[in-house]
Order: structure tokens, then sequence, then C-alpha cells
């Protein structure tokens, strides 16, 4: 990374992306921010639609609706210059512990993944795990030539957003 200061968050909180199985991959970050503050990024979506979108793909997040709690539902839309409509991603949230862990569905096609985001603080830093688990190797093949490209940035823009309210 070139001009990265010794000791700075980029330096030391670097996002790494990795297949565990056929059906699975493992990101994970540790982020300076004590684990309420990161909680809330992850189930505000005030703050969720700061950070979602990777700057760098040109989608834009019309519309952000997340009902964050067991139960609750989830629906978020996308525009880009190359879509003709929105696309939409939507599902459940089957377990909502604060400050602890999230799950939820991805119901937009058969191919989803279930995601698991975990939150685990340590001397006010919080480590973020976040797990999916896709339906087939196909899938999971196409995330990761896709939407899994953008995490690495997802968890960058995140960790600016944590520094401005740290």
């Amino acid at each position: 990374m070139p001009n990265v200061k010794e000791g700075s968050s980029a330096a030391t909180n670097r996002t790494t992306v990795e297949r565990t199985s056929d059906f699975e991959m493992l990101v994970t970050r540790t982020f300076n921010a004590p684990v309420h503050i990161v909680f809330e990024a992850w189930s505000k979506p005030e703050l969720f639609k700061l950070w979602w979108v990777p700057k760098s793909v040109g989608m834009s997040l019309l519309s952000c609706d997340m009902d964050v709690r067991t139960g609750g539902k989830y629906r978020l839309a996308f525009s880009h210059p190359d879509f003709d409509q929105p696309m939409a991603f939507f599902g459940t949230y089957k377990e909502v512990t604060p400050n602890k862990r999230i799950v939820w569905t991805n119901e937009e096609s058969e191919q989803g993944a279930v995601t698991t985001v975990t939150f685990e603080e340590n001397a006010g830093k919080t480590l973020v795990t976040f797990h999916e688990r896709y339906p087939t190797k196909e899938a999971l093949d196409e995330a990761l030539a896709g939407s899994a490209e953008g995490l690495p940035e997802q968890f960058a823009q995140l960790d600016e957003l944590l520094a401005d309210r740290s």
C-alpha cells in the first residue's frame, strides 16, 4: 500500500477474503471502534447506506429499508447506468443479537446466501467476521467473481465512517 503511515488503520486493519469450502466464504477485518458503534453501522439504515455500496462500481443505493431484528425484513434497491431497471436485494433477519451477531437470508434468487456477521470487541477495537454460505459451488464462484470483490472497498468505507464516529 503506497503512502500508508505505519500504525494507521489502513496499515493494520486489512480485510481478508477467503473461500473456506465449496459453499462458504469468510471475510474478516478489525475496526478501530467499539462494538456498539460498529454494530450501529450495520443495523441503522441511515449509517449502512453511507458505506455499503463500493464507490468504484458506479452503483447508487436508491432505497435502504432495514428492520434489523429477529424476523425483520430488509430490501435494498440499486441502480447502475448499465441497468434498465433497478436491482433489488431482500431477505429476512433470522437472528439479531445486538452488538454480537446478525444473520440474514438473501432471497432475491434460489442461489442466495445465508450471511452471518459477528462482532467481537477487544481493547476498544472490533473484529467483524462476515461469513456467507451459498446453496451451490457455482453460486459461491459467481459471488467471489462479482460482489465479493467489493468487500475490501466496502470495509474500507466502513472504516472511514467509523473513524468519523469514534
